[in-house]
């Protein structure tokens, strides 16, 4: 079969949207993991605990995960590209108000709700968007519009630390809006729903009869959410989450508890991101050939058992064995887990259908970091609670593949 680039010299548009969601999660994501670089000047000028400090971050994560149930139906109703600029625009917002902040109340809900409501309203609609446009490709191009996420978390968090350092805190809060409005902002222009709106066809392929494919079939979001894959695929996600995100909010903390030093501490962080950067676009694209549901399975067992190098990890070497390996298995399971989706359910409903898939994840996002923060007030001690995100991986694998994967 023909594709439009032996038909055309111009490049496939699908890739233009896969760079600007690309932006969204690198801005939105980006400036979500930055709490950790946060999290220490936020105790000190306030005089809050490590739990409480936590709550912020917990708050953010909650809302933007959760509001999808609202902002997916509405971009398959009304299109992407609003959804995603707004959610730039209101992220921008918080940034800018977390940085006027007279207390830890005021940066919960500056930057909880603007970081957790613009990251909610832009992610989603920005991932559903890339599945339609690609279907031989579509873990490979998911996996390429969710690296954002990974190289943002490289990047953000180094640039909040030095900003931190050579201007404080509220200084870096202003420069992240700044970053949030113009790139985030700007290319969340791009972002376009359906190929058939531009007479094109999923992957660049020649349309049919020389007019767009446009996405037409796909299950009703109540019949999807009824159905015994998607009810596997919530309560595996909802279980992964409760330990998921607590290396994003606890491993700077753990690494200067052991004598890391700050900017050390930092980086390991990055090398999460690193490590997600390179699980989203390899497994990405692994998961096309093996099959993205067995991929799924497989990145939530290696998840689980990059843990397990965590709780015996004391020194910046090990620390950063565990940041790299533990970010490749995190970014699969992102890059995979929204392509699953369509492959189930098929393209018209996708986002709503995500959307209402990642409340679970809201949920344990919500418990899980804030939870870990005051077992380490009562205990001072990180070692339950890493073993207890361990074992949700492992529960969640094997829910997966107990519901979901085709024997």
């Amino acid at each position: 079969m023909q594709t439009q680039t032996m038909l055309h010299p111009r490049i496939f548009y699908g890739w233009f949207v896969v760079a600007a969601a690309f932006a969204v999660t690198f801005v939105g994501f980006g400036c979500a993991y930055t709490f950790s670089a946060f999290l220490e000047p936020l105790q000190r000028e306030f005089g809050a605990s490590r739990g409480s400090t936590s709550l912020v971050f917990s708050l953010a994560g909650f809302l933007y995960f959760a509001l999808g149930v609202v902002s997916g139906p509405l971009a398959d109703r009304f299109g992407s590209r609003p959804l995603a600029v707004i959610g730039m625009l209101l992220t921008a917002v918080g940034l800018a108000a977390a940085s006027r902040a007279q207390s830890l109340v005021q940066v919960d809900l500056a930057y909880g709700l603007g970081i957790g409501l613009g990251v909610g309203a832009a992610y989603v609609p920005a991932i559903g968007a890339v599945q339609r446009w690609f279907v031989r490709q579509r873990g490979f191009a998911s996996g390429l519009a969710v690296a954002g996420i990974g190289l943002g978390n490289l990047v953000m968090p180094l640039l909040a630390s030095w900003l931190i350092g050579a201007f404080g805190w509220r200084s870096a809060y202003v420069v992240l809006a700044a970053i949030a409005l113009t790139l985030g902002g700007g290319l969340a222009l791009l972002i376009e729903n359906d190929p058939g709106d531009r007479g094109l066809a999923p992957d660049g392929d020649a349309p049919a009869g020389g007019r767009g494919s446009r996405i037409s079939g796909g299950v009703a979001v109540g019949d999807a959410i009824r159905s015994r894959r998607f009810i596997g695929l919530y309560v595996s996600c909802l279980i992964c989450s409760f330990g998921a995100f607590v290396p994003f909010v606890h491993l700077v903390p753990y690494a200067k508890d052991h004598g890391v030093e700050a900017g050390t501490a930092v980086l390991l962080l990055g090398l999460i991101g690193v490590g997600s950067t390179a699980g989203r676009f390899f497994l990405g694209g692994l998961a096309d050939r093996l099959g993205r549901e067995r991929a799924l399975l497989m990145v939530l067992i290696g998840m689980a058992l990059a843990t397990l190098i965590w709780v015996v990890s004391t020194t910046a070497r090990s620390l950063a064995v565990f940041a790299f390996i533990y970010g490749v298995f995190y970014g699969g399971w992102v890059a995979v887990l929204p392509s699953v989706v369509m492959d189930y359910f098929g393209g018209r409903n996708v986002s709503g259908i995500i959307g209402v898939l990642y409340t679970s994840v809201a949920f344990g996002t919500l418990i899980g970091p804030t939870a870990t923060g005051f077992a380490y007030d009562a205990s001072h001690s990180y070692v339950l609670a890493i073993l207890l995100s361990a074992a949700a991986s492992l529960v969640a694998a094997a829910i997966v593949g107990a519901a979901c994967v085709r024997r």
